[in-house]
């Protein structure tokens, strides 16, 4: 039933940090080009997901999706480029139906994060699918996808220790903050709202530490600012301007560096406590110029190395993974009956209707005149007694049906709805036809 589930990825786990910035749609592209990418490659919905440490695209294949490899469309769509034979291959992972889902339980729950019970990959999973749906590029298949993964995700959370303490690289990043608003207390610059950056500001503002919001919209700032008791300004306001501040928090989408050797210097030159601002530069592609950095003397800390840091906890956190990691098996298996639920459900309606119709029929030619006969609560048992007959014949085909669908070979359900008559036969294909969930595993 997750035959027609795809995704191909490229992590941090087999390319670097710079090297997965050249795999990224540019920011306010991602709708047209994905649009492209869908009709290109013959799929019914396509959902790109985008971290610190991975770009996912996932897909939902149609009948007329061709048998193929699909990486060599994938690297042209996020580089723009025609791959030479083999490197998309080597570059990227791919997964179909179940190992699709197994993965995409993976990733959610931080089990394949940089660090271990990340946390912040949670909401970037709900804003991909959110953006899949303004752009109208997610349906039935990815919806329930998306929504089972993310209750898989919230029950691991609920029964284990996984994400706790130290588990993001947020907290990673909170960390290094704190030490040092300890030592040299002031200011702290947040550019760039995502859900990495307000955990950060959230903890940071619980520990009593001032923070600036800055972002290029405006609107977004303040709209967090109010929410955590901060100051908030526009991203153009603070370049042109920058107060002087103990550490600069920076993870935006920009396609280049923010902070040039220029704002650097001003920022480096406008520290209250007399010692060089702490840097920390969280973007895929970087927002602060490295090269400006190591000239002017200023401790930048990059994405890299947060990750290695966070990297160093995973065998704290590997008893909680093995845990998670044999709920997310019992969790699939359950993922199968839900598809199978709402790929083919109307046939099961279909089912239950046509029992509930001949027991009906029944009734009225061989007992009509004898219920003619009976009070209302004799009357009521008999169609009581009726309605429960049709359900428990009904339930027989069904379970059937769910067996075939669980572990049956492909086309059980055709070979099955074949050995029918021909009324019942096109009475049930026509409830999977007209089933917008059918896709092309139906």
């Amino acid at each position: 039933m997750l035959d027609n589930l795809g995704i191909v990825s490229i992590s941090w786990r087999h390319e670097t940090t710079g090297a997965l910035r050249r795999f990224t749609l540019g920011r306010g592209e991602e709708p047209q080009r994905l649009r492209a990418f869908a009709a290109r490659a013959s799929l019914a919905e396509v959902a790109y997901l985008t971290t610190c440490n991975r770009v996912e695209v996932i897909f939902a294949a149609t009948r007329q999706t061709p048998s193929r490899d699909i990486r060599p469309l994938v690297y042209e769509l996020l580089t723009g480029e025609v791959a030479v034979p083999g490197e998309a291959e080597r570059r990227f992972r791919a997964w179909e139906g179940e190992g699709a889902a197994e993965h995409l339980c993976l990733v959610v729950t931080g089990l394949h994060s940089a660090c271990v019970g990340e946390v912040e990959i949670v909401g970037q999973v709900k804003a991909c699918h959110e953006d899949a749906v303004r752009s109208g590029l997610s349906g039935p298949r990815l919806q329930l996808l998306f929504e089972e993964v993310l209750r898989i995700a919230a029950e691991i959370r609920s029964e284990t220790g996984l994400g706790e303490g130290r588990a993001s690289l947020a907290g990673v990043v909170v960390e290094h903050i704190r030490r040092r608003a300890a030592r040299t207390p002031g200011l702290v610059v947040v550019i760039g709202v995502s859900s990495m950056t307000e955990r950060a500001a959230r903890s940071l503002r619980k520990s009593g530490i001032p923070l600036l919001i800055v972002n290029r919209t405006e609107a977004k700032a303040r709209a967090l600012a109010t929410q955590i008791g901060a100051q908030a300004i526009s991203l153009e306001a603070y370049l042109r301007n920058p107060p002087a501040v103990e550490a600069v928090l920076s993870a935006t989408n920009a396609q280049r560096a923010i902070l040039d050797a220029g704002t650097l210097e001003r920022i480096a030159a406008s520290s209250n406590s007399g010692e060089a601002p702490l840097l920390i530069d969280m973007a895929l592609v970087p927002d602060m110029d490295a090269a400006a950095c190591a000239r002017l003397g200023l401790t930048r800390i990059g994405l890299e190395e947060i990750t290695r840091e966070a990297d160093r906890g995973r065998e704290e956190r590997m008893a909680d993974a093995a845990r998670a990691r044999v709920l997310i098996d019992e969790a699939l298996v359950r993922l199968h009956d839900r598809f199978a639920e709402r790929v083919h459900g109307p046939v099961f309606g279909a089912l239950q209707r046509r029992y509930r119709r001949t027991v009906e029929e029944g009734r009225k030619q061989f007992v009509g005149k004898q219920l003619n006969g009976l009070g209302p609560e004799e009357r009521r048992a008999v169609e009581e007694w009726s309605e429960m007959l049709a359900h428990r014949f009904a339930s027989i085909p069904c379970l059937g049906l769910k067996g075939l669908l669980r572990n049956g070979p492909e086309g059980s359900v055709e070979a099955f709805l074949g050995g029918l008559e021909p009324e019942l036969r096109d009475e049930l294909r026509q409830a999977i036809e007209r089933n917008p969930h059918r896709g092309r595993a139906s």
